[in-house]
């Protein structure tokens, strides 16, 4: 089978190893290193209380310019402090030592437990682990992105490849995320890697345009996280996207590694059973139709039933209702799937409970509303809320 992991576009090498931060035993310690300095791009959490890597990691994309990122889980380095900060520029800096590279051209990254110091003697050893035994290959690229997960249930990897001209070019890329996910211009951790050659005011501008239309449509629990980074490296060692039509055929590729990842953080949501689609269409504004997906999608009355499999049409224009969104509730309609739950103010006649909790029940679940005011749509994912997603955050800490 071809290499479809984060090491799979020509000129990167990966590792994870468990360093003992897990109380689990678990990968806690990944590395993923170009064999030269790489054009980069990043977007970082906007929350107040970012971690220490956050601080650091703007800094160093400052050059816009990698050679590593070194990602630990099981503690995120978030609220530390001055020694935070140090902590999270000395493992910069054993990278960046052990492979000749100045230290900017290291991004960090921690994930895990927020309020806790890094035990750096076994982050140290486990970086030393990893860099050991870097590799190309399929299961080193599985190794790192194991590494990288906290309450997450499965690796998520993507992969696309296409042509540029004569070349073809590879985007992967893989992610953790599970909980306290509700993106802004960030997401949890993600990792992209590319073969292509592109200009780096490119690479950021595609970088964005891909995450705001895929993570940043995503949300678990409306949390939105400390530690969160999307990073993108571009080795150059491939085909070009110098021409218009290149570089379109390059940005849908890597839309589509970004909504492939961004779906799999929604399956595997903490105590997720299926994903919720919900779909917003006949909006005055963009912005006006995401606002009301979102209110559709974090309303934990309809994500529980959801998770019943309960066709309770009613928390959904609740939860329209609540939005400053304009629109005339007689010109709503309402659909679950196909069907019409609702349509001018009034509940669709003869509706048929039994299939409607039917498709309830299906992995996939779509809700879309058309407002009746305009011609924007948005949408917005996320997963049902079940009682196993109180357990694993109320066992979190210990």
């Amino acid at each position: 089978m071809p290499n479809e992991t984060i090491t799979a576009p020509e000129g990167f090498r990966a590792n994870g190893v468990a360093a003992g931060i897990k109380t689990s035993g678990r990968l806690d310690v990944g590395l993923l290193v170009a064999d030269a300095p790489t054009d980069a791009a990043a977007v970082f959490t906007q929350n107040r209380f970012c971690g220490a890597p956050i601080v650091v990691g703007r800094q160093h994309m400052k050059g816009g310019r990698l050679r590593a990122i070194v990602v630990n889980s099981g503690c995120s380095n978030v609220a530390t402090g001055a020694r935070g900060l140090a902590d999270a520029r000395a493992t910069c800096r054993q990278v960046a030592d052990a492979l000749g590279a100045p230290v900017r051209q290291v991004l960090p990254a921690s994930t895990g437990v927020i309020g806790e110091f890094l035990p750096m003697d076994k982050l140290g050893v486990g970086i030393d682990a990893a860099l050991g035994s870097l590799s190309p290959s399929a299961a080193a690229g599985r190794r790192f992105a194991r590494a990288i997960l906290t309450t997450d249930l499965k690796i998520k990897q993507a992969c696309r490849r296409v042509r540029l001209g004569r070349a073809t070019v590879t985007i992967a890329g893989c992610c953790k995320g599970s909980g306290m996910i509700a993106p802004r211009m960030a997401t949890m951790l993600g990792y992209l890697t590319t073969d292509a050659h592109l200009a780096r005011g490119i690479l950021n501008r595609l970088l964005r345009e891909a995450v705001e239309t895929s993570f940043n449509r995503v949300t678990i629990d409306e949390c939105q996280s400390t530690s969160d980074m999307v990073v993108l490296m571009a080795s150059g060692r491939s085909g070009r996207a110098d021409t218009q039509k290149r570089l379109a055929s390059f940005a849908s590729a890597l839309r589509e590694v970004c909504e492939s990842l961004a779906y799999q953080i929604a399956a595997d949501g903490e105590g997720a059973t299926r994903v919720l689609e919900v779909v917003v269409g006949g909006a005055r504004t963009h912005g006006e139709a995401h606002a009301a997906a979102r209110a559709i999608a974090v309303s934990p009355l309809v994500k529980t039933a959801v998770h019943g499999g309960d066709p309770n049409w009613g928390r959904i224009i609740q939860a329209l209702g609540q939005t400053q969104v304009r629109y005339a509730p007689d010109h709503v309609t309402v659909r679950l799937g196909g069907i019409v739950l609702f349509r001018r103010g009034a509940p669709a006649r003869n509706l048929d409970r039994a299939a409607l909790g039917r498709l309830m029940r299906k992995k996939h679940v779509t809700i879309s509303a058309d407002l009746g005011a305009g011609t924007a749509c948005d949408r917005v994912l996320t997963c049902d809320f079940s009682r196993e997603y109180v357990t694993i955050n109320a066992d979190y800490h210990t």
